[in-house]
């Protein structure tokens, strides 16, 4: 069922509360034992929780109805009693943050992220934490230090990443919806692996505070859904200006007609290119034939840039995330003892050193060399400030096309899921996974991941990006999609 098809269970007095959040933590407690999209469970705070929002809505709706009410005049919100799930680098009062990694393996949050007390105002319904790659880096869910996260199409596959978990439980209907994190591409690539949908807004269309920071100039919370529907809903109650996070803006949405026959979509050479797996490419060309027969216009368009965008974004990334992980040193955060043996510390740096090593994982030490070194004396001009004028070439590219058209369509990712430990031995093999991602993530604008079909029983996921805050252009556009 949608959000508002729940919402009008809920004040018709079909279904209680209770009784959803009892479902999904029994679902959960029975199948996710092989999926393992959850770090965190709290069933005592949901069940808390469940029982003020049904007394809040047997006070807004004192006898059951058979009329189907007007939603938008409703006395509570459509999320109210709507459980949801949380990726574990989101932060939610007094419940454990890991963000993946064992160096926060003790970490209870003392506040709320922006995007959890707007969730939590609304009546939403948090059940957990979900699994992720550590501080979000990685395209596979495998480099979580306490869990790997399997694909519930085929749990020899992977979820995607770094929000696989959050992709895992939606998919596997533990949830209605849950929120992820989308650095280079990591709530649409796996939302396009786990057959479900996902919104990278436009950067600044969502507050951040609270999120833990990886790269500051390219992280956004989105949500992850079964449906459009749903996307819009979750979108309209976490966007908008935050006093707390300088990058966030109020924008004002303009909601396209119903009619979107007018739009112009562009179709990207770069994207469908060797190495795109063909199951994939007749997958995508047959969303391009459908909006095609919805009469819309499509445009063969060159993002000329697009092959420096992975190089690009791998040394942006990684000197922002050296820099935001510095803060990571065993006596700020997470770890209440020193688990480590005073005959190897002599002093400061070798207590940084013992503490990081041990409890960073492999992959977050090579992102941080990378960017320590990319930011170093006599190396910033030659990678990291390159790099940042590289970025802008990419920006200006979506900037012309733009001028062209409304809406560009492309692969999320190049292959299907692969399979569990087939890229871990090989970094850049597990890069290129956010070859068709990263693009849209270093030019700040929104994109969404669509389910278009599978391949060999495993989702295939289509790309649209659209301009700087125009989330209602692409939402518009895929649930026309969608829906014919």
């Amino acid at each position: 069922m949608t959000i508002k098809e729940l919402h009008q269970k809920l004040i018709r007095k079909e279904i209680s509360v209770l009784e959803i959040v009892k479902t999904c933590l029994k679902k959960i407690e029975r199948e996710d034992k092989k999926i393992h999209s959850f770090l965190t469970l709290v069933p005592e705070l949901a069940i808390k929780q469940a029982q003020k929002t049904q007394a809040k809505i047997d006070r807004e709706f004192k006898a059951p109805s058979s009329k189907v009410l007007n939603t938008s005049k409703d006395k509570i919100s459509l999320l109210c009693g709507i459980p949801c799930a949380i990726k574990d680098n989101i932060l939610v009062e007094d419940v454990k943050c890991t963000a993946g990694s064992k160096i926060l393996q003790d970490y209870i949050s003392p506040y709320d992220a922006t995007v959890i007390k707007r969730l939590k105002e609304a009546g939403a319904i948090i059940l957990g934490k979900t699994n992720l790659d550590e501080f979000a880096m990685g395209s596979s869910t495998e480099n979580s230090a306490f869990a790997i996260t399997r694909n519930p199409h085929d749990f020899n596959r992977v979820p995607g990443g770094s929000s696989g978990g959050s992709a895992a439980a939606v998919a596997s209907d533990f949830c209605q919806f849950a929120l992820g994190s989308d650095t280079g591409g990591s709530i649409r690539q796996p939302a396009a692996f786990c057959g479900v949908v996902g919104l990278k807004p436009t950067y600044g269309a969502v507050s951040r505070y609270g999120l833990v920071a990886m790269a500051s100039s390219l992280d956004q919370i989105g949500p992850i859904t079964n449906n459009i529907e749903d996307i819009k809903i979750i979108f309209d109650i976490i966007r908008g200006r935050d006093p707390l996070d300088s990058t966030s803006v109020e924008s004002n949405l303009k909601h396209p007609t119903s009619n979107i026959q007018h739009l112009k979509i562009g179709i990207p050479k770069e994207y469908f290119i060797e190495g795109i797996e063909e199951g994939v490419r007749k997958r995508v060309e047959k969303v391009i034939e459908k909006f095609q027969k919805l009469g819309i216009k499509t445009l063969n368009i060159s993002l000329p840039h697009t092959e420096y965008a992975l190089p690009t974004y791998s040394v942006i990334m990684a000197s922002e995330a050296s820099t935001n992980l510095a803060r990571y040193d065993g006596i700020r955060y997470g770890l209440k003892e020193s688990l480590i043996s005073e005959a190897k510390v002599q002093n400061l740096f070798d207590f940084y050193s013992e503490i990081r090593g041990k409890y960073f994982g492999k992959e977050i030490r090579r992102r941080i060399v990378l960017g320590s070194f990319a930011l170093s004396v006599g190396y910033y001009d030659e990678y990291y400030l390159r790099a940042q004028k590289v970025r802008r070439l990419i920006k200006e590219d979506f900037d012309q096309a733009f001028s062209k058209v409304d809406l560009i369509l492309t692969p999320v990712s190049p292959t299907v899921a692969f399979k569990l430990g087939e890229k871990m031995d090989d970094p850049i093999k597990m890069y290129l996974a956010d070859i068709f991602t990263v693009g849209a993530s270093l030019a700040g604008l929104p994109a969404i991941s669509l389910p278009c079909g599978k391949v060999n029983n495993l989702p295939v996921g289509a790309q649209l990006i659209g301009k700087p805050f125009q989330e209602p252009t692409i939402l518009k556009a895929g649930e026309i999609f969608e829906k014919f």
